[in-house]
């Protein structure tokens, strides 16, 4: 009677296989090298593809919780006294019929300019944003009360300032902040500089570090005052439900806005770098499976080894009437074994990695010196990683793939080895 696959037996031969003398001490020794490296393979690939998933999202998370998804904008013409212009002179129409769109969850006109912000003898160039009290208070990122400092509830009396500029000035809540527009007032002897005095009544943090040293919001009438844009808009923000899919809204929307209007979403303003994100991160997953292939590639070796020294014991075993196909899920389980420990030893490491990055990083920033991470460079102030399921079975699927594979082969000749010859020198 055949016996059935991977009966006790097998598993009881294999163990003890795996459980080497010390006599045969280089199989144990390779064993444990195959199983390490297949650990340090998967831990490598399950905290790269966190930090690559957690980098995409709080980069994402920060461009649509302080940006418009899609801005709508008008092509240049030229007004009644002869000047070209942009600005939206029927924006609140505009932004009703645009309101209508399925999707759009919010419409907001918006003034904007540059400017040079000076306060306590410091300097530092700020984008400013015209915009309703009412609408400053929906955009996640500058409304969030855990991060932000100040009453929005007093925005109409003063000015909001990232908490980069205001670190770069030397400022805080009910400090004077002077603004000055080279676009000014206009006399016989030509424009002069417009300069204007704030209250700082919010100080917000966006997690963006190019957007919290250069953005202030003012409230909208007082924007459309201070840059003569009485009675315009210069634009208008647009949120979506939906800004991962933003290219199906940008035809309707467009409609809505009417003639003469354009459209630039969030992924035309970022989709390059998201690009080149998408691509690095492709290229480091075949770097890194290539990595787990190698690892996997010890197994070869640890059952080569294996199969050399246990021949004798293979004639044996074959004389006995074990099968073929006994012996070679013998050896196909020592190095299942070996890749399924690694690999759930790997899933441990990497997924621990992943939940405690803040005090890992934390260690790291402190035995360096502190500095290691630069977010004038990288744009975020840390490093994030996300443990996401789908990215742990994958690294799973991987390993466990190119364990398996790579076991069938030595496995095969065990299998294959004439138990005459075997046992011809014994």
């Amino acid at each position: 009677m055949t016996p059935a696959p991977f009966a006790p037996f097998e598993w009881m031969i294999a163990w003890r296989y795996l459980r080497a003398k010390r006599a045969e001490g280089g199989v144990s020794v390779m064993t444990w090298i195959s199983l390490v490296g297949i650990t340090l393979a998967v831990f490598a690939l399950i905290a790269t593809l966190a930090v690559r998933t957690g980098f995409r999202a709080e980069f994402v998370d920060t461009i649509l919780g302080s940006n418009a998804h899609v801005t709508v904008y008008h092509v240049s013409r030229t007004d009644e006294f002869g000047r070209t212009t942009r600005t939206l002179p029927d924006h609140d129409a505009m932004a009703d019929r645009v309101r209508q769109v399925p999707g759009v969850v919010r419409v907001a006109p918006l003034v904007k300019g540059q400017v040079m912000a000076t306060a306590n003898g410091n300097n530092s160039g700020v984008e400013v944003f015209g915009i309703s009290a009412q609408d400053i208070r929906q955009i996640p990122r500058v409304a969030n009360p855990e991060t932000g400092r100040g009453d929005l509830a007093q925005f109409e009396q003063g000015i909001a300032i990232g908490s980069g500029v205001a670190q770069t000035l030397g400022v805080g809540i009910g400090d004077q902040v002077k603004l000055i527009s080279p676009n000014g007032v206009k006399t016989a002897f030509g424009v002069s500089p417009r300069i204007k005095s704030y209250e700082v009544v919010y100080i917000f943090t966006a997690g963006r570090y190019d957007i919290d040293r250069t953005r202030a919001y003012l409230p909208f009438e007082e924007a459309q005052l201070y840059f003569n844009r009485e009675g315009v808009a210069d634009e208008l923000e647009v949120i979506v439900d939906d800004p991962e899919k933003v290219d199906r809204y940008t035809t309707p929307i467009a409609q809505a806005a009417g003639v003469g209007a354009l459209v630039w979403t969030w992924q035309d303003a970022s989709g390059g770098f998201l690009r080149a994100l998408e691509m690095e991160d492709n290229v480091m997953f075949v770097i890194l499976s290539v990595l787990v292939l190698i690892a996997t590639m010890n197994i070869v070796s640890g059952l080569i080894m294996l199969v050399k020294n246990k021949g004798r014991d293979i004639g044996i075993l074959r004389t006995m009437g074990l099968t073929e196909g006994s012996v070679m899920r013998v050896f196909f389980i020592c190095g299942a074994s070996t890749g399924i420990v690694g690999t759930l030893a790997g899933v441990i490491l990497g997924s621990l990695f992943a939940i405690y990055i803040d005090q890992i990083f934390g260690l790291v920033n402190f035995i360096a010196g502190g500095g290691v991470w630069d977010p004038s460079i990288r744009g975020i102030y840390a490093l994030p990683a996300k443990l996401e399921l789908g990215d742990v079975l994958t690294a799973m699927a991987l390993s466990l793939t190119l364990s398996f594979v790579v076991t069938i082969f030595p496995a095969r000749r065990a299998a294959r080895m004439n138990p005459v010859e075997a046992l011809r020198y014994e």
